[in-house]
Protein backbone atom coordinates (compact mmCIF):
# COMPACT_ATOMS: atom_id res chain seq x y z
CA UNK A 1 0.00 0.00 0.00
CA UNK A 2 2.78 2.42 0.88
CA UNK A 3 4.59 1.58 -2.34
CA UNK A 4 1.50 2.14 -4.38
CA UNK A 5 0.90 5.44 -2.71
CA UNK A 6 4.49 6.54 -3.20
CA UNK A 7 4.31 5.79 -6.88
CA UNK A 8 1.51 8.27 -7.31
CA UNK A 9 -1.53 6.12 -6.72
CA UNK A 10 -3.33 9.06 -5.14
CA UNK A 11 -3.26 11.16 -8.30
CA UNK A 12 -6.58 9.75 -9.45
CA UNK A 13 -8.47 11.48 -6.67
CA UNK A 14 -10.03 14.82 -7.59
CA UNK A 15 -8.96 16.40 -4.32
CA UNK A 16 -5.31 15.51 -4.71
CA UNK A 17 -3.42 18.32 -3.02
CA UNK A 18 -0.60 18.48 -5.52
CA UNK A 19 -0.77 18.81 -9.28
CA UNK A 20 1.29 16.61 -11.52
CA UNK A 21 3.87 18.75 -13.32
CA UNK A 22 5.79 16.90 -16.00
CA UNK A 23 7.16 20.06 -17.57
CA UNK A 24 10.74 19.32 -18.59
CA UNK A 25 11.52 23.02 -18.35
CA UNK A 26 10.69 23.10 -14.64
CA UNK A 27 13.60 24.55 -12.66
CA UNK A 28 14.87 22.01 -10.13
CA UNK A 29 15.93 23.41 -6.76
CA UNK A 30 18.72 21.36 -5.12
CA UNK A 31 17.75 19.48 -1.97
CA UNK A 32 20.87 20.66 -0.15
CA UNK A 33 20.14 23.82 1.83
CA UNK A 34 22.31 26.71 0.63
CA UNK A 35 22.01 30.44 0.08
CA UNK A 36 22.84 29.74 -3.57
CA UNK A 37 19.38 28.19 -3.91
CA UNK A 38 18.03 31.74 -3.81
CA UNK A 39 19.08 32.24 -7.44
CA UNK A 40 16.85 29.32 -8.44
CA UNK A 41 13.85 31.20 -7.04
CA UNK A 42 14.58 34.52 -8.78
CA UNK A 43 12.06 35.36 -11.49
CA UNK A 44 8.36 35.07 -10.55
CA UNK A 45 8.45 38.22 -8.39
CA UNK A 46 9.61 40.34 -11.31
CA UNK A 47 6.83 39.02 -13.54
CA UNK A 48 4.36 39.91 -10.79
CA UNK A 49 5.92 43.35 -10.12
CA UNK A 50 5.02 44.46 -13.64
CA UNK A 51 1.39 44.87 -12.55
CA UNK A 52 2.55 47.56 -10.09
CA UNK A 53 4.21 49.64 -12.81
CA UNK A 54 1.80 49.19 -15.69
CA UNK A 55 0.35 52.12 -17.71
CA UNK A 56 -2.70 52.27 -15.44
CA UNK A 57 -0.46 52.89 -12.43
CA UNK A 58 1.51 55.48 -14.41
CA UNK A 59 -1.64 57.45 -15.18
CA UNK A 60 -2.71 57.50 -11.51
CA UNK A 61 0.84 58.45 -10.46
CA UNK A 62 0.96 61.29 -12.98
CA UNK A 63 -2.33 62.71 -11.74
CA UNK A 64 -1.20 62.41 -8.13
CA UNK A 65 2.01 64.33 -8.73
CA UNK A 66 0.35 66.94 -10.94
CA UNK A 67 -2.42 67.76 -8.47
CA UNK A 68 -0.78 67.23 -5.06
CA UNK A 69 2.96 67.24 -5.81
CA UNK A 70 4.60 64.81 -3.34
CA UNK A 71 1.85 64.73 -0.70
CA UNK A 72 0.55 61.26 -1.64
CA UNK A 73 3.88 59.45 -1.83
CA UNK A 74 3.20 57.83 1.54
CA UNK A 75 0.26 56.01 -0.03
CA UNK A 76 2.68 54.29 -2.40
CA UNK A 77 4.81 53.20 0.57
CA UNK A 78 1.82 51.79 2.47
CA UNK A 79 0.40 50.12 -0.63
CA UNK A 80 3.75 48.52 -1.47
CA UNK A 81 4.04 47.03 2.03
CA UNK A 82 0.48 45.66 1.81
CA UNK A 83 1.21 44.31 -1.67
CA UNK A 84 4.25 42.42 -0.38
CA UNK A 85 2.12 40.70 2.27
CA UNK A 86 -0.65 39.79 -0.18
CA UNK A 87 1.71 38.57 -2.91
CA UNK A 88 3.65 36.49 -0.40
CA UNK A 89 0.40 34.78 0.57
CA UNK A 90 -0.25 33.94 -3.09
CA UNK A 91 3.27 32.52 -3.47
CA UNK A 92 2.97 30.49 -0.27
CA UNK A 93 -0.33 29.00 -1.41
CA UNK A 94 1.29 27.63 -4.55
CA UNK A 95 4.47 26.48 -2.83
CA UNK A 96 2.80 24.63 0.05
CA UNK A 97 -0.11 23.02 -1.79
CA UNK A 98 1.22 22.63 -5.32
CA UNK A 99 -2.00 24.16 -6.69
CA UNK A 100 -2.52 27.71 -7.81
CA UNK A 101 -5.42 29.88 -6.70
CA UNK A 102 -7.72 29.16 -9.65
CA UNK A 103 -7.30 25.40 -9.15
CA UNK A 104 -8.16 25.75 -5.47
CA UNK A 105 -11.34 27.63 -6.40
CA UNK A 106 -12.36 24.85 -8.79
CA UNK A 107 -11.77 22.20 -6.11
CA UNK A 108 -13.47 24.20 -3.33
CA UNK A 109 -16.64 25.68 -4.85
CA UNK A 110 -19.60 24.08 -6.56
CA UNK A 111 -20.28 24.65 -10.26
CA UNK A 112 -22.28 27.89 -10.06
CA UNK A 113 -20.01 29.84 -7.66
CA UNK A 114 -16.94 28.51 -9.50
CA UNK A 115 -18.36 29.65 -12.84
CA UNK A 116 -19.18 33.10 -11.46
CA UNK A 117 -15.69 33.44 -9.97
CA UNK A 118 -14.22 32.45 -13.34
CA UNK A 119 -16.27 35.09 -15.15
CA UNK A 120 -15.18 37.74 -12.64
CA UNK A 121 -11.54 36.66 -12.96
CA UNK A 122 -11.67 36.81 -16.76
CA UNK A 123 -13.20 40.29 -16.63
CA UNK A 124 -10.42 41.33 -14.23
CA UNK A 125 -7.76 40.05 -16.65
CA UNK A 126 -9.35 41.97 -19.52
CA UNK A 127 -9.79 45.12 -17.40
CA UNK A 128 -6.14 44.96 -16.40
CA UNK A 129 -5.05 44.28 -19.97
CA UNK A 130 -6.88 47.27 -21.48
CA UNK A 131 -4.66 49.98 -19.91
CA UNK A 132 -1.59 47.98 -20.91
CA UNK A 133 -2.66 47.69 -24.54
CA UNK A 134 -3.63 51.36 -24.74
CA UNK A 135 -0.46 52.45 -22.93
CA UNK A 136 1.68 50.57 -25.45
CA UNK A 137 -0.29 52.12 -28.30
CA UNK A 138 0.28 55.59 -26.81
CA UNK A 139 4.01 54.87 -26.57
CA UNK A 140 4.19 53.82 -30.23
CA UNK A 141 2.33 57.01 -31.14
CA UNK A 142 4.81 59.13 -29.16
CA UNK A 143 7.87 57.42 -30.66
CA UNK A 144 6.83 56.80 -34.25
CA UNK A 145 3.60 58.82 -34.78
CA UNK A 146 1.65 55.60 -35.32
CA UNK A 147 -2.14 56.08 -34.94
CA UNK A 148 -3.44 54.70 -31.65
CA UNK A 149 -5.73 52.12 -33.26
CA UNK A 150 -2.85 50.70 -35.32
CA UNK A 151 -0.74 50.66 -32.16
CA UNK A 152 -3.42 48.53 -30.47
CA UNK A 153 -3.16 45.94 -33.25
CA UNK A 154 0.64 45.97 -33.18
CA UNK A 155 0.57 45.47 -29.40
CA UNK A 156 -1.46 42.30 -29.75
CA UNK A 157 0.80 40.97 -32.48
CA UNK A 158 4.05 41.74 -30.65
CA UNK A 159 2.75 40.17 -27.45
CA UNK A 160 1.99 36.90 -29.24
CA UNK A 161 5.48 36.89 -30.69
CA UNK A 162 7.11 37.53 -27.33
CA UNK A 163 4.99 34.87 -25.65
CA UNK A 164 6.51 32.39 -28.09
CA UNK A 165 9.48 32.54 -25.73
CA UNK A 166 7.52 30.11 -23.55
CA UNK A 167 8.69 27.25 -25.74
CA UNK A 168 12.27 28.04 -24.69
CA UNK A 169 11.44 27.84 -20.99
CA UNK A 170 10.18 30.13 -18.26
CA UNK A 171 13.71 31.39 -17.53
CA UNK A 172 13.94 33.21 -20.88
CA UNK A 173 10.64 34.97 -20.27
CA UNK A 174 11.71 35.95 -16.76
CA UNK A 175 14.97 37.43 -18.06
CA UNK A 176 13.04 39.43 -20.67
CA UNK A 177 10.61 40.83 -18.11
CA UNK A 178 13.42 41.65 -15.66
CA UNK A 179 15.23 43.49 -18.46
CA UNK A 180 12.10 45.52 -19.24
CA UNK A 181 11.59 46.32 -15.54
CA UNK A 182 15.11 47.70 -15.20
CA UNK A 183 14.66 49.60 -18.49
CA UNK A 184 11.63 51.35 -16.99
CA UNK A 185 13.59 52.09 -13.82
CA UNK A 186 16.54 53.53 -15.77
CA UNK A 187 14.26 55.74 -17.87
CA UNK A 188 12.58 57.31 -14.87
CA UNK A 189 15.81 57.77 -12.97
CA UNK A 190 17.01 59.76 -15.99
CA UNK A 191 13.72 61.70 -15.90
CA UNK A 192 14.41 62.57 -12.26
CA UNK A 193 17.81 63.93 -13.31
CA UNK A 194 16.09 66.19 -15.85
CA UNK A 195 13.17 67.33 -13.67
CA UNK A 196 15.19 67.74 -10.42
CA UNK A 197 12.56 67.24 -7.66
CA UNK A 198 13.47 68.49 -4.18
CA UNK A 199 14.80 65.44 -2.21
CA UNK A 200 13.65 66.88 1.15
CA UNK A 201 10.10 67.37 -0.08
CA UNK A 202 10.06 63.88 -1.57
CA UNK A 203 11.18 62.29 1.72
CA UNK A 204 8.64 64.38 3.65
CA UNK A 205 5.86 63.16 1.33
CA UNK A 206 6.99 59.56 1.78
CA UNK A 207 6.98 59.43 5.56
CA UNK A 208 4.46 62.09 6.66
CA UNK A 209 0.82 61.08 5.91
CA UNK A 210 -1.39 63.92 4.72
CA UNK A 211 -4.69 64.25 2.86
CA UNK A 212 -5.83 67.74 2.00
CA UNK A 213 -9.32 67.86 0.58
CA UNK A 214 -11.83 65.37 -0.83
CA UNK A 215 -9.97 65.22 -4.12
CA UNK A 216 -6.83 63.97 -2.37
CA UNK A 217 -8.83 61.25 -0.60
CA UNK A 218 -10.31 59.98 -3.86
CA UNK A 219 -6.93 59.98 -5.58
CA UNK A 220 -5.32 58.22 -2.61
CA UNK A 221 -7.95 55.48 -2.84
CA UNK A 222 -7.24 55.17 -6.57
CA UNK A 223 -3.51 54.85 -5.87
CA UNK A 224 -4.09 52.13 -3.28
CA UNK A 225 -6.62 50.29 -5.39
CA UNK A 226 -4.30 50.27 -8.41
CA UNK A 227 -1.51 48.58 -6.48
CA UNK A 228 -3.14 45.19 -5.67
CA UNK A 229 -4.75 43.66 -8.75
CA UNK A 230 -6.90 40.50 -8.86
CA UNK A 231 -5.11 38.81 -11.75
CA UNK A 232 -1.78 39.13 -9.95
CA UNK A 233 -2.95 36.83 -7.16
CA UNK A 234 -3.76 34.06 -9.63
CA UNK A 235 -0.51 34.70 -11.50
CA UNK A 236 1.88 34.61 -8.54
CA UNK A 237 0.41 31.44 -7.05
CA UNK A 238 0.92 29.73 -10.42
CA UNK A 239 4.36 31.07 -11.35
CA UNK A 240 5.98 29.56 -8.24
CA UNK A 241 5.03 26.12 -9.58
CA UNK A 242 7.71 26.55 -12.25
CA UNK A 243 10.21 25.48 -9.55
CA UNK A 244 10.49 21.88 -8.45
CA UNK A 245 11.25 22.21 -4.76
CA UNK A 246 12.11 19.52 -2.20
CA UNK A 247 8.76 18.25 -0.86
CA UNK A 248 9.70 18.35 2.81
CA UNK A 249 8.97 20.83 5.59
CA UNK A 250 12.50 22.35 5.48
CA UNK A 251 12.36 22.55 1.68
CA UNK A 252 8.96 24.23 1.69
CA UNK A 253 9.98 26.68 4.40
CA UNK A 254 13.11 27.59 2.45
CA UNK A 255 11.04 28.16 -0.69
CA UNK A 256 8.55 30.41 1.14
CA UNK A 257 11.39 32.40 2.71
CA UNK A 258 13.28 32.91 -0.54
CA UNK A 259 10.11 33.80 -2.46
CA UNK A 260 9.40 36.44 0.20
CA UNK A 261 12.88 37.94 -0.26
CA UNK A 262 12.59 37.76 -4.05
CA UNK A 263 9.17 39.42 -4.03
CA UNK A 264 10.54 42.12 -1.72
CA UNK A 265 13.36 42.91 -4.16
CA UNK A 266 11.06 43.04 -7.17
CA UNK A 267 8.40 45.15 -5.43
CA UNK A 268 11.11 47.50 -4.12
CA UNK A 269 12.11 48.24 -7.71
CA UNK A 270 8.44 48.81 -8.58
CA UNK A 271 8.08 51.07 -5.53
CA UNK A 272 11.04 53.22 -6.62
CA UNK A 273 9.60 53.50 -10.13
CA UNK A 274 6.21 54.67 -8.81
CA UNK A 275 7.93 57.20 -6.53
CA UNK A 276 9.93 58.42 -9.53
CA UNK A 277 6.81 58.90 -11.69
CA UNK A 278 5.06 60.94 -8.98
CA UNK A 279 8.23 62.94 -8.28
CA UNK A 280 8.75 63.79 -11.96
CA UNK A 281 5.10 64.76 -12.40
CA UNK A 282 5.11 66.81 -9.19
CA UNK A 283 8.31 68.65 -10.12
CA UNK A 284 7.22 69.42 -13.69
CA UNK A 285 3.64 70.49 -12.95
CA UNK A 286 4.64 72.65 -9.98
CA UNK A 287 7.45 74.49 -11.75
CA UNK A 288 7.26 78.26 -11.46
CA UNK A 289 7.77 78.94 -15.18
CA UNK A 290 4.88 76.84 -16.57
CA UNK A 291 2.98 78.32 -19.50
CA UNK A 292 -0.82 78.62 -19.26
CA UNK A 293 -1.19 75.79 -21.79
CA UNK A 294 1.08 73.45 -19.84
CA UNK A 295 -0.65 74.34 -16.59
CA UNK A 296 -3.99 73.40 -18.19
CA UNK A 297 -2.50 70.05 -19.22
CA UNK A 298 -1.44 69.42 -15.62
CA UNK A 299 -5.00 69.87 -14.38
CA UNK A 300 -6.13 66.80 -16.31
CA UNK A 301 -2.91 64.92 -16.92
CA UNK A 302 -2.96 61.53 -18.62
CA UNK A 303 -0.49 59.32 -20.45
CA UNK A 304 -0.96 61.02 -23.79
CA UNK A 305 -0.57 64.57 -22.44
CA UNK A 306 2.43 63.67 -20.27
CA UNK A 307 4.73 63.23 -23.25
CA UNK A 308 3.91 66.64 -24.70
CA UNK A 309 4.17 68.24 -21.27
CA UNK A 310 7.65 66.81 -20.66
CA UNK A 311 8.76 67.88 -24.12
CA UNK A 312 7.60 71.45 -23.55
CA UNK A 313 8.92 71.83 -20.00
CA UNK A 314 11.96 69.57 -19.72
CA UNK A 315 13.02 68.89 -23.30
CA UNK A 316 12.53 66.64 -26.32
CA UNK A 317 14.72 63.83 -25.00
CA UNK A 318 12.70 63.68 -21.80
CA UNK A 319 9.57 63.03 -23.85
CA UNK A 320 11.26 60.20 -25.74
CA UNK A 321 12.59 58.62 -22.55
CA UNK A 322 9.09 58.66 -21.07
CA UNK A 323 7.76 56.99 -24.24
CA UNK A 324 10.41 54.25 -24.03
CA UNK A 325 9.50 53.59 -20.38
CA UNK A 326 5.81 53.48 -21.27
CA UNK A 327 6.50 51.08 -24.15
CA UNK A 328 8.49 48.75 -21.89
CA UNK A 329 5.79 48.94 -19.22
CA UNK A 330 2.90 48.28 -21.59
CA UNK A 331 4.60 45.48 -23.48
CA UNK A 332 5.77 43.62 -20.39
CA UNK A 333 2.37 44.07 -18.73
CA UNK A 334 0.52 42.62 -21.71
CA UNK A 335 2.78 39.56 -21.61
CA UNK A 336 2.14 38.87 -17.92
CA UNK A 337 -1.55 39.68 -18.33
CA UNK A 338 -1.85 37.07 -21.06
CA UNK A 339 0.04 34.63 -18.86
CA UNK A 340 -2.42 35.25 -16.02
CA UNK A 341 -5.34 34.67 -18.39
CA UNK A 342 -3.96 31.28 -19.31
CA UNK A 343 -3.74 30.18 -15.67
CA UNK A 344 -7.23 31.48 -14.92
CA UNK A 345 -8.76 29.58 -17.84
CA UNK A 346 -6.84 26.38 -17.08
CA UNK A 347 -7.47 26.53 -13.33
CA UNK A 348 -11.18 27.32 -13.21
CA UNK A 349 -12.31 25.29 -16.24
CA UNK A 350 -9.53 22.67 -16.45
CA UNK A 351 -9.23 23.48 -20.15
CA UNK A 352 -6.14 22.05 -21.82
CA UNK A 353 -5.87 24.24 -24.91
CA UNK A 354 -2.87 24.69 -27.14
CA UNK A 355 -0.69 27.61 -25.87
CA UNK A 356 -1.10 29.63 -29.09
CA UNK A 357 -4.89 29.28 -28.93
CA UNK A 358 -5.02 30.34 -25.25
CA UNK A 359 -2.80 33.33 -26.07
CA UNK A 360 -5.00 34.29 -29.03
CA UNK A 361 -8.25 34.11 -27.02
CA UNK A 362 -6.81 36.09 -24.12
CA UNK A 363 -5.40 38.74 -26.42
CA UNK A 364 -8.65 39.19 -28.34
CA UNK A 365 -10.63 39.83 -25.14
CA UNK A 366 -8.50 42.94 -24.47
CA UNK A 367 -7.70 44.01 -28.03
CA UNK A 368 -11.31 44.21 -29.28
CA UNK A 369 -12.69 46.78 -26.75
CA UNK A 370 -9.46 48.80 -26.92
CA UNK A 371 -9.58 48.87 -30.70
CA UNK A 372 -13.25 49.89 -30.82
CA UNK A 373 -12.74 52.76 -28.35
CA UNK A 374 -9.55 53.91 -30.11
CA UNK A 375 -11.33 53.99 -33.47
CA UNK A 376 -14.41 55.83 -32.16
CA UNK A 377 -13.04 58.06 -29.41
CA UNK A 378 -9.38 58.43 -30.42
CA UNK A 379 -6.73 59.15 -27.81
CA UNK A 380 -9.17 60.88 -25.44
CA UNK A 381 -11.59 57.95 -25.49
CA UNK A 382 -8.76 55.47 -24.96
CA UNK A 383 -7.55 57.48 -21.96
CA UNK A 384 -11.02 57.39 -20.39
CA UNK A 385 -11.16 53.64 -20.96
CA UNK A 386 -8.08 53.28 -18.73
CA UNK A 387 -9.95 54.98 -15.87
CA UNK A 388 -13.01 52.74 -16.37
CA UNK A 389 -10.81 49.63 -16.38
CA UNK A 390 -9.17 50.72 -13.11
CA UNK A 391 -12.58 51.09 -11.46
CA UNK A 392 -13.56 47.58 -12.64
CA UNK A 393 -10.41 46.17 -11.06
CA UNK A 394 -11.25 47.81 -7.73
CA UNK A 395 -14.74 46.32 -7.96
CA UNK A 396 -13.47 42.77 -8.57
CA UNK A 397 -10.52 42.59 -6.17
CA UNK A 398 -12.49 40.99 -3.24
CA UNK A 399 -13.45 37.99 -5.39
CA UNK A 400 -9.79 36.99 -5.67
CA UNK A 401 -8.56 38.30 -2.33
CA UNK A 402 -11.15 36.60 -0.08
CA UNK A 403 -10.55 33.07 -1.47
CA UNK A 404 -6.79 33.66 -1.20
CA UNK A 405 -7.05 34.72 2.44
CA UNK A 406 -9.29 31.77 3.32
CA UNK A 407 -7.17 29.20 1.50
CA UNK A 408 -3.91 30.44 2.99
CA UNK A 409 -5.46 30.55 6.47
CA UNK A 410 -6.47 26.88 6.32
CA UNK A 411 -3.94 25.26 4.01
CA UNK A 412 -0.51 26.78 4.54
CA UNK A 413 0.02 26.54 8.32
CA UNK A 414 3.64 25.64 8.97
CA UNK A 415 4.44 27.07 12.40
CA UNK A 416 2.90 26.89 15.84
CA UNK A 417 -0.81 27.39 16.30
CA UNK A 418 -0.27 30.80 17.96
CA UNK A 419 1.96 32.00 15.11
CA UNK A 420 -0.56 30.78 12.53
CA UNK A 421 -3.38 32.65 14.27
CA UNK A 422 -1.31 35.84 14.46
CA UNK A 423 -0.30 35.70 10.79
CA UNK A 424 -3.87 34.90 9.78
CA UNK A 425 -5.23 37.83 11.82
CA UNK A 426 -2.70 40.28 10.38
CA UNK A 427 -3.36 39.23 6.80
CA UNK A 428 -7.13 39.42 7.28
CA UNK A 429 -6.77 42.93 8.72
CA UNK A 430 -4.67 44.05 5.74
CA UNK A 431 -6.98 42.34 3.26
CA UNK A 432 -10.06 43.74 4.99
CA UNK A 433 -8.68 47.28 4.87
CA UNK A 434 -7.88 46.98 1.16
CA UNK A 435 -11.34 45.59 0.38
CA UNK A 436 -13.03 48.18 2.60
CA UNK A 437 -11.22 51.02 0.86
CA UNK A 438 -12.17 49.66 -2.57
CA UNK A 439 -15.82 49.23 -1.55
CA UNK A 440 -15.88 52.75 -0.10
CA UNK A 441 -14.43 54.05 -3.38
CA UNK A 442 -17.10 52.27 -5.44
CA UNK A 443 -20.04 53.41 -3.26
CA UNK A 444 -18.80 57.01 -2.93
CA UNK A 445 -18.19 57.25 -6.69
CA UNK A 446 -21.72 56.03 -7.39
CA UNK A 447 -23.24 58.50 -4.92
CA UNK A 448 -21.20 61.32 -6.42
CA UNK A 449 -22.44 60.32 -9.87
CA UNK A 450 -26.05 60.53 -8.71
CA UNK A 451 -25.61 63.87 -6.92
CA UNK A 452 -23.92 65.55 -9.87
CA UNK A 453 -26.14 64.03 -12.51
CA UNK A 454 -28.23 66.32 -14.73
CA UNK A 455 -30.92 63.69 -15.27
CA UNK A 456 -34.52 64.05 -14.20
CA UNK A 457 -35.49 63.13 -10.65
CA UNK A 458 -37.37 59.99 -11.75
CA UNK A 459 -34.32 58.74 -13.66
CA UNK A 460 -32.04 59.47 -10.69
CA UNK A 461 -34.35 57.55 -8.31
CA UNK A 462 -34.57 54.60 -10.70
CA UNK A 463 -30.82 54.56 -11.23
CA UNK A 464 -30.27 54.83 -7.47
CA UNK A 465 -32.56 51.89 -6.70
CA UNK A 466 -30.92 49.81 -9.42
CA UNK A 467 -27.40 50.78 -8.33
CA UNK A 468 -27.89 50.21 -4.60
CA UNK A 469 -29.59 46.86 -5.31
CA UNK A 470 -26.50 45.89 -7.29
CA UNK A 471 -24.26 47.05 -4.43
CA UNK A 472 -26.33 44.98 -1.98
CA UNK A 473 -25.90 41.88 -4.17
CA UNK A 474 -22.19 42.66 -4.47
CA UNK A 475 -21.77 42.86 -0.69
CA UNK A 476 -23.85 39.69 -0.25
CA UNK A 477 -21.55 37.82 -2.65
CA UNK A 478 -18.49 38.96 -0.70
CA UNK A 479 -20.21 37.97 2.55
CA UNK A 480 -20.91 34.50 1.14
CA UNK A 481 -17.21 34.02 0.32
CA UNK A 482 -16.12 35.29 3.74
CA UNK A 483 -18.60 33.32 5.87
CA UNK A 484 -18.65 30.09 3.87
CA UNK A 485 -16.72 27.31 5.61
CA UNK A 486 -14.01 25.71 3.53
CA UNK A 487 -14.34 22.02 2.75
CA UNK A 488 -10.69 21.06 2.72
CA UNK A 489 -8.36 20.95 5.70
CA UNK A 490 -4.76 22.08 5.96
CA UNK A 491 -3.80 18.56 7.02
CA UNK A 492 -4.44 17.51 3.45
CA UNK A 493 -1.28 19.28 2.42
CA UNK A 494 1.16 19.53 5.31
CA UNK A 495 2.71 17.09 7.74
CA UNK A 496 3.04 18.23 11.32
CA UNK A 497 6.14 20.21 12.21
CA UNK A 498 6.69 17.69 15.03
CA UNK A 499 6.52 14.74 12.69
CA UNK A 500 9.81 12.94 12.24
CA UNK A 501 8.55 11.66 8.91
CA UNK A 502 8.80 15.10 7.36
CA UNK A 503 12.41 15.45 8.45
CA UNK A 504 13.70 11.95 7.71
CA UNK A 505 11.90 10.83 4.57
CA UNK A 506 13.55 11.60 1.22
CA UNK A 507 12.15 14.47 -0.82
CA UNK A 508 8.91 13.23 -2.35
CA UNK A 509 5.37 14.31 -2.92
CA UNK A 510 3.84 15.60 0.32
CA UNK A 511 0.64 13.71 -0.38
CA UNK A 512 2.55 10.54 0.51
CA UNK A 513 3.29 11.88 4.00
CA UNK A 514 -0.29 12.46 5.09
CA UNK A 515 -3.42 11.54 3.17
CA UNK A 516 -6.81 13.26 3.50
CA UNK A 517 -9.14 11.38 5.85
CA UNK A 518 -11.56 10.55 3.04
CA UNK A 519 -8.87 9.18 0.77
CA UNK A 520 -7.18 7.25 3.59
CA UNK A 521 -10.48 5.58 4.40
CA UNK A 522 -11.03 4.63 0.75
CA UNK A 523 -7.55 3.14 0.49
CA UNK A 524 -7.96 1.09 3.65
Amino acid sequence: MAAATASGGNTSFSNSPLIENSDSNQIVVPEKKSWKNFFSYLGPGFLVSIAYIDPGNFETDLQSGAQYKYELLWIILVASCAALVIQSLAANLGVVTGKHLAEHCRAEYSKVPNFMLWVVAEIAVVACDIPEVIGTAFALNMLFNIPVWIGVLLTGLSTLILLALQRYGIRKLEFLIAFLVFTIALCFFVEIHYSKPDPKEVLYGLFVPQLKGNGATGLAISLLGAMVMPHNLFLHSALVLSRKIPRSVPGIKEACRYYLIESGLALSVAFLINVSVISVSGAVCNASDLSPEDRASCEDLDLNKASFLLRNVVGKWSSKIFAIALLASGQSSTITGTYAGQYVMQGFLNLRLQPWLRNFLTRCLAIIPSLIVALIGGSAGAGKLIIIASMILSFELPFALVPLLKFTSSRTKMGSHANSLLISAVTWIIGGLIMGINIYYIVSSFIKLLLHSHMKLVAIVFLGLLGFSGIALYLAAIGYLVLRKNRESSTQYLPSDNSQTAETLPSEDIVNMRLPNRVAGDLS
